[in-house]
């Protein structure tokens, strides 16, 4: 079975073809990032029009790398993420789906992520511990199988992404932040500053990274009174990323040894963090797994692969479903619904 994915939840257009047997054929990716870099974020209707505008290119442009005509099903994106990209993605889906008379699954977001390990050529066994980290997003979940999912903490203000991005901001890096926040760190002395370790000791396995935002603030604003901050602007990217990375690693190293799990998955686009992969897999002495870097961010290969998986699911197109919030723990196992 060949499944037609189609990723438009934000400011990312993937398109991919994946084949339950052979694996991924084709994959193609549109990133808006130069549209939304004038505006320090993303705009929604820009990001909805640019989806419009690059799909179907993008879907004859994989259709034809993979030498088909048509898929046996399509999945697409169908939250969380912004309403107006999704009903694109969504109506795309539906409307080939009608024209080719082949079925369409809507698939979350979060669970496209949580699965896209499964595109590499070793991929993770259930159960796992997954860490979900990205602009919108810093989770951890129990994986007992497909659709079994328990959340056992999320942050609580700021996600991990979202932290790097305004930490970038505060440095005075472009936009999007966190890749060149990471650079940069890579120039400077990650012991320099002391920051905070926000919420390490906790019992819980919540997040929070307002307060590390915050000291980064406080720092930066010592650093221009004094004049130093040019000469000091690696050393505290270099010292907030580790003190990121030291958190979201004892979390979930914490949360794997609660769960007597002993396999992490990490992935979100922090996950393409080099200090992260690194340390986590020297860190847990259990098996660490993340997609490709390329399948970090945002892409149709993950929604390809989750809508493979849930190929029980597929049913006729007849409905757009476009969700802004929505839950993982409701999903339920393909058996289940």
């Amino acid at each position: 079975m060949i499944v037609l994915g189609i990723e438009s939840s934000c400011d990312e257009t993937g398109v991919a073809l994946y084949d339950t047997e052979k694996g991924l054929l084709a994959e193609a990716l549109h990133s808006q990032v130069d549209l939304h870099a004038v505006y320090g974020g993303v705009v929604p209707e820009i990001a909805s029009r640019d989806h419009v505008r690059m799909l179907l290119p993008l879907i004859q442009q994989v259709m034809t790398e993979a030498g088909i005509d048509k898929p046996d099903a399509i999945a697409y994106t169908a939250g969380p993420g912004l309403v107006g990209a999704l009903m694109v993605g969504g109506g795309m889906a539906n409307g080939l789906g009608l024209s080719w008379g082949c079925p369409v699954i809507p698939v979350h977001h979060m669970e496209g992520h949580l699965l896209a390990p499964m595109l590499e050529d070793t991929p993770p066994e259930f159960p796992f511990l997954a860490l979900l980290v990205s602009g919108g997003h810093s989770m951890l979940i129990a994986v007992e199988t497909l659709g079994d999912y328990r959340v056992l903490g999320t942050t609580l203000d700021d996600a991990v992404g979202e932290a790097f991005d305004k930490t970038a901001k505060l440095l005075g890096l472009g936009y999007p932040g966190g890749p060149a926040l990471a650079a940069l760190a890579e120039d400077g002395d990650d012991s320099t500053f002391d920051l905070p370790r926000p919420m390490l000791n906790k019992p819980n396995f919540d997040f929070s990274f307002s307060g590390l935002k915050t000291a980064v603030m406080l720092e930066v604003r010592k650093a221009e009174a004094a004049g130093r901050l040019g000469e000091c602007r690696a050393d505290l990217a270099a010292s907030f990323q580790r003190a990121a990375v030291d958190t979201l690693i004892g979390k979930s190293i914490k949360a794997a040894r609660a769960e007597g799990l002993n396999r992490i998955v990490v992935a979100g686009g922090v996950g393409a963090n080099r200090l992260l992969r690194k340390e986590m897999a020297e860190r847990f002495d259990g098996e660490v797994y993340y997609p490709r870097l390329a399948f970090c961010t945002d892409n149709g290969a993950m929604i390809a692969v989750a809508g493979a998986m849930r190929l029980a699911e597929a049913d006729a197109a007849n409905e757009i479903k476009a969700q802004a919030r929505w839950s993982l723990e409701t999903l339920g196992t393909p058996e289940r619904v």
